[in-house]
């Protein structure tokens, strides 16, 4: 007959230790994602809706732009990655996987272009300068538009891995 295991032995288990690693890290870049994703929407919408009736309003609208992906997209596409990584680190059927790595790579794309293009405070200063011009100030802001399409795209092509997982490596005979 076989003893209950005693609180000694369960915290010698490192099965289970990684088991919560790999559910914590997993929950993590689940609620990161989502976050990521509503401030990518809110970033779309300043982009387009932001009054251009005076600079005042427009830069208001574009300081709200900046506090979020200063305080809501950087961090949670920060997150996302490491705890992506952390995942990927933690379970070892996705080493072998090449949809994990697909999925590790286009994260670290979209972190980059969401530093560049969005957190750039440099980025921020030169949009709300170009108010007195319209033309450029269209420019500068469907160059923003359009990049965070691409990063929507870019997370949706990473969501879709996830879930199919698809055979991405060569096989091996």
């Amino acid at each position: 007959m076989k003893s209950k295991p005693t609180p000694t032995d369960q915290q010698a288990d490192p099965v289970g230790r990684q088991r919560w690693v790999r559910l914590g890290a997993k929950t993590l870049h689940d609620v990161a994602s989502i976050t990521f994703g509503g401030a990518l929407a809110a970033c779309l919408v300043i982009n387009q809706m932001a009054s251009r009736e005076s600079v005042a309003e427009f830069a208001a609208a574009r300081q709200t732009l900046a506090v979020i992906a200063q305080y809501l997209l950087v961090p949670s596409m920060g997150v996302v990655v490491l705890s992506g990584l952390l995942a990927l680190a933690a379970t070892r059927a996705y080493m072998n996987a090449g949809w994990a790595w697909l999925k590790a790579l286009l994260g670290l794309a979209v972190f980059e272009a969401a530093l560049v293009v969005v957190g750039s405070k440099e980025k921020q200063a030169a949009i709300v300068a170009a108010f007195p011009d319209p033309d450029l100030l269209n420019t500068l802001l469907r160059s923003e538009r359009n990049t965070l399409w691409l990063l929507v795209v870019l997370c949706i092509i990473n969501v879709v891995l996830a879930v199919w997982r698809p055979r991405l490596s060569p096989k091996v005979r």
